[in-house]
């Protein structure tokens, strides 16, 4: 059966222009790094692009090791724009990474202009691209100057296989020098993606900052503490959760009596404010101007429209904000 998205898409969806360029964002992006690989349901899988398709989300975020197996979220998302997104590839943003480890031997890793390019002619292949709209640039390479590393960025936008490119996980400082060498070559760094949540709070020791100050986008990742900050965990350990099934991202010793304390609190405080807790922490992250996107994991289709409720009451009072930094800070 042919697939046609709502017609109402773009009338739920709130999109942020992303730091000083001419690209917008939806508020909610949806990332692939769960739920997408061979060993998931694809099916559900592609339940999950057209739902978030059909609330109005354009951007969807990859990286090579995406899976498991590496590589094969990215087989699985092309396998999916066949289907159904043909028709629809100019109204989407298509992201994806390279910088972690993906095959074997001295340029299968890091930040090398041998890795970079082989990794993402790759990329395009499994999705069966000509090019990607965001290219990242995933972790810091000690190993590599930092000068390889963003010529590579800037070499692949005119050849044409990114439109835009961006770092992910890169500190204040060395965000700011990547900032600094991209200008010089004549390709902007477009995107930041951190890990940040109320309960990873990094990127406030100046890197947000940065990003304000040179106008570059900020889309976080991980926002709900991997399901942390939601309900989920008030009453136990659900078989269903990902402490239960992974633990590989998330486990029992992060579930401590501590951070349930300061979970039943802010779940107290989004009660007062008329949401879910999730929805509250989702909230906090876009409250703030300089937050582009918030990249929302899911593995049902329902968590995807129940995510984008959050949009309902981004607003926080000062009381609000000291009574959340109190509870974080105890």
């Amino acid at each position: 059966m042919t697939y046609l998205p709502s017609s109402d898409r773009y009338q739920t969806m709130e999109y942020r222009r992303c730091g000083n360029s001419g690209l917008k964002l939806s508020a909610f992006s949806l990332g692939l790094w769960h739920n997408f690989g061979d060993v998931n349901n694809f099916e559900n899988s592609r339940n999950l692009v057209r739902t978030a398709f059909d609330n109005g989300i354009t951007h969807f975020d990859l990286a090579n090791n995406y899976g498991p197996p590496p590589g094969s979220a990215e087989e699985n998302f092309g396998r999916i724009l066949k289907k159904d997104f043909k028709k629809y590839r100019d109204e989407m943003i298509i992201s994806s990474k390279a910088g972690y480890g993906m095959w074997e031997g001295p340029y299968g890793d890091w930040g090398s202009k041998k890795y970079l390019v082989s990794s993402l002619d790759q990329s395009l292949k499994r999705m069966k691209l000509d090019y990607v709209d965001i290219f990242y640039h995933h972790r810091p390479d000690p190993g590599t100057p930092l000068e390889e590393t963003m010529s590579t960025l800037d070499l692949i936008v005119r050849q044409g296989k990114a439109l835009y490119v961006g770092i992910s996980n890169y500190n204040a400082e060395d965000t700011e020098k990547a900032i600094a060498i991209l200008k010089q070559l004549g390709t902007p760094c477009l995107i930041h993606q951190p890990k940040y949540s109320m309960f990873v709070r990094d990127p406030e020791n100046g890197l947000l900052e940065v990003l304000e100050k040179e106008g570059i986008g900020c889309i976080p990742f991980s926002p709900l503490a991997q399901g942390l900050l939601s309900d989920k965990y008030l009453n136990g350990i659900p078989k269903d959760s990902r402490v239960a099934t992974s633990g590989i991202f998330l486990n029992e010793n992060h579930v401590t009596p501590e951070k349930i304390v300061k979970i039943s609190k802010l779940n107290d405080l989004s009660k007062q404010r008329g949401q879910k807790l999730a929805h509250m922490a989702l909230a906090w992250l876009l409250r703030d101007i300089r937050v582009t996107s918030v990249l929302i994991g899911a593995s049902k289709p329902e968590q995807i429209s129940d995510s984008i409720q959050a949009l309902k009451n981004t607003h926080f009072t000062n009381e609000e904000l000291i009574l959340i930094n109190s509870i974080l800070s105890e």
